[in-house]
């Protein structure tokens, strides 16, 4: 009966980690299915979902684990770090075949950089700061960076990006690198979790809803886009502004730990 509590989270862990399976099949038109890319795009949003609510589990049933974490964290390698990059990688070839053709090495490489920065941020977390600063991230999260490219393919399938100029063809693969950048940048990112603001809290519980909502019924990719972009803005913002003071609590933190 005590393992039982396990269950639930790494249920939502395999189902998570299918899906990004699913997500690449999807893309590369295994399954002959209309809009294969927009699918696979939309399959990597219902990761991200699912990703929080096994966390959420793991917690309502005190069934935290170094298994868990583990299995997490290679479910999150495929959904975000894998799926991602295969997306990108045949978007192009389906909607751009010429510009794929000429320009096949620089979108390997891009997809390849953005691969090993997902691989690295998540034995990163895992080996050295899972708990060192437990109200933000050190870089950004490999879930935060695969949904804002899946998001992003959305809408640039969505508005029929791959119809427009050619010289605006490097913009996703430029936006997936510096996604890529950005999980093992030494940048902070603020976490969403409860504030002293009753106003912060009830706004983020709000937006949360909605994004769940919007993201499960496959519908205001904008919505969920913008709500990136503030996050990514702000986020990054506050821990550019308040880096010295995080690390000097953290500092603080340890020396305190070390003397008990």
């Amino acid at each position: 009966m005590q393992r039982a509590k396990f269950i639930v989270p790494n249920a939502f862990t395999s189902i998570n980690f299918l899906l990004g399976v699913a997500s690449i099949c999807c893309s590369a038109g295994l399954f002959g299915i209309k809009d294969p890319v927009f699918i696979g795009a939309q399959l990597i949003i219902y990761c991200t979902l699912l990703d929080k609510l096994d966390g959420f589990a793991a917690r309502a049933f005190n069934a935290s684990s170094d298994f868990g974490a583990q299995f997490d964290s290679l479910a999150d390698l495929i959904a975000f770090g894998v799926a991602p990059a295969f997306m990108l990688m045949f978007a192009y070839k389906n909607f751009a075949a010429e510009w794929f053709d000429s320009h096949h090495v620089a979108i390997f490489a891009g997809s390849a950089v953005y691969m090993v920065c997902a691989a690295m941020r998540l034995a990163k977390y895992n080996a050295l700061d899972s708990d060192s600063y437990p109200d933000y991230f050190s870089g950004m999260p490999s879930t935060f960076a695969g949904v804002a490219n899946a998001i992003f393919m959305v809408l640039l399938c969505k508005y029929k990006f791959f119809n427009s100029c050619q010289e605006l063809f490097y913009i996703p693969l430029v936006t997936l690198v510096l996604t890529g950048i950005l999980m093992i940048s030494p940048l902070f990112l603020a976490k969403l979790k409860k504030r002293k603001s009753r106003i912060v809290n009830i706004f983020q519980v709000i937006n949360i809803v909605i994004a769940y909502v919007a993201g499960f019924a496959m519908i205001i990719p904008e919505y969920l886009m913008a709500l990136v972009l503030i996050y990514f803005i702000i986020g990054f913002g506050y821990g550019i502004i308040n880096r010295g003071s995080i690390i000097s609590d953290q500092g603080n933190k340890s020396v305190a730990k070390a003397e008990d």
